[in-house]
C-alpha cells in the first residue's frame, strides 16, 4: 500500500499493487478484447431504466447482469444465450497472485467482469453485494487510460478518498472492507497505445 496517495493511512482491507499486472498488460488485454468477441460489450440499465456509464461483458462460471428484474449473476449471456465464455487461464492467474500479495491466500475467483470505460464514462459509488460469498476478496485490474479510484467506507456517505490507477495497477480488497462503497470518477480524454481512447477494468470475484 502507498499511504501517501490516500488523505489519511490506507483503510484496512485496502491493498494497492502498482504495476502489479504491467507485464502482462498486452496479453490481458488481448485476451479480455477476446472474449468481448464472444460476448460483445453492452451498456446495461439499472433496475430503475436508467443506462450504466460504462459498457460491459464478463466470463467465467457466471456473469454479472443487471436490468428490470434487478441486480445479479446469470450462467448465460442473456445476449447471446450462449454460457459465458471461459475466464482464460492468465486472468486466473494473475487475480490468484494479487489476492496472494494482498494476504487472501486460496482465492479461486469464479467470474471476471469486464468493464469499458471511454473518456467520460464513470461508475458511481456502489457495493459488490450480489455474490454469495463476502468471505473472498474483489480483484481489480485496471488497463489502458487512467482512471481516478474512489474509495468510500461502509456508508454511501462516507467521504470518499481518491486513488490514481495506471494501466497495470491492482486493487484487492477484502476482509471488513469486502463491502466498502466504491466508483470510478470521469475517464479523462486520451489514447493508450494498445486499445487506443478506452480503459479496461477486470474485476475478479467469488460469486457462486
Amino acid at each position: 500500500m502507498t499511504p501517501d496517495l490516500f488523505e489519511a493511512a490506507p483503510p484496512p482491507g485496502l491493498t494497492y499493487l502498482p504495476g502489479f499486472a504491467l507485464a502482462d498488460e498486452a496479453a490481458l488485454i488481448a485476451a479480455a478484447l477476446d472474449v468481448a468477441v464472444r460476448a460483445p460489450f453492452r451498456v446495461m440499465r439499472t433496475p430503475g431504466g436508467k443506462a450504466m456509464s460504462a459498457a460491459m461483458t464478463n466470463c467465467g462460471a457466471a456473469g454479472w447482469v443487471s436490468d428490470a428484474r434487478g441486480y445479479r449473476y446469470e450462467t448465460r449471456d442473456p445476449l447471446t444465450g450462449a454460457p459465458w465464455p471461459a475466464m482464460p487461464e492468465l486472468f486466473v492467474k494473475l487475480a490468484q497472485a494479487a489476492a496472494a500479495g494482498a494476504g487472501f491466500a486460496g482465492f479461486s475467483p469464479d467470474v471476471c467482469l469486464i468493464n469499458r470505460y471511454e473518456p467520460g464514462a464513470k461508475m458511481a459509488l456502489h457495493q459488490d453485494r450480489d455474490e454469495q460469498d463476502f468471505s473472498a476478496p474483489i480483484v481489480s485490474v485496471s488497463l489502458g487510460l487512467p482512471a481516478i479510484f474512489l474509495w468510500g467506507g461502509a456508508k454511501r456517505t462516507d467521504k470518499a478518498v481518491k486513488l490514481p490507477l495506471r494501466s497495470g495497477d491492482v486493487v484487492v480488497w477484502g476482509g471488513p472492507a469486502r463491502l466498502n462503497f466504491h466508483g470510478v470518477a470521469p475517464v479523462c480524454p486520451g489514447v493508450h497505445p494498445l486499445i487506443g481512447a478506452a480503459r479496461l477494468n477486470l474485476t475478479f470475484r467469488r460469486a457462486l
